[in-house]
């Protein structure tokens, strides 16, 4: 490791810790030569995952968007922003573990709307309504009262059976 200040080639650690939930790691550094001390973090670099648009563009999976998506379906909501967090970073994690470095935007969709259904049932509806972009209100009733249904049967509205 190059020191900051002196650019010599030698440091050594003097303190190593877990940082940002065991996803990095903070070293203490002292250089050689100066002896003057800084910090560095180490992480795994992870491949970008590439969310395919339906329009076919593509662009990088973004915690921060699906974040602001969940956070604006539950405005007025009695949800933690720690509870959508956890849903983000479980979306992220299946994503990623799927194996695929493209994932088509629809994939995304249904996972959040099927996490949000279980977290609230109103921001389910919120988001579904812009996801899903109902063109009237008919259409809008329909998915209600599927809601409704589903949810006088305990399953979700997205479970494929």
């Amino acid at each position: 490791m190059r020191c900051p200040f002196c650019e010599y080639n030698g440091t050594r650690v003097l303190d190593s810790r877990p940082f940002n939930n065991y996803k990095s790691i903070r070293r203490r550094r002292e250089c050689e030569k100066c002896e003057r001390r800084f910090t560095t973090f180490e992480m795994v670099e992870e491949s970008p995952l590439i969310i395919v648009k339906k329009d076919g563009t593509r662009e990088e999976f973004s915690r921060e968007k699906v974040l602001r998506g969940l956070v604006r379906a539950c405005e007025k909501r009695p949800v933690p922003l720690e509870t959508l967090e956890d849903v983000v970073s479980d979306i992220e994690k299946e994503l990623r573990n799927c194996g695929q470095a493209e994932v088509p935007s629809d994939d995304v969709g249904e996972k959040v709307m099927e996490r949000l259904y279980h977290v609230d049932e109103v921001a389910y509806v919120r988001f579904a309504s812009v996801y899903r972009q109902f063109k009237d209100i008919s259409v809008f009733m329909k998915e209600l009262e599927e809601l409704l249904s589903q949810a006088r049967n305990s399953q979700s509205p997205l479970s494929k059976e």
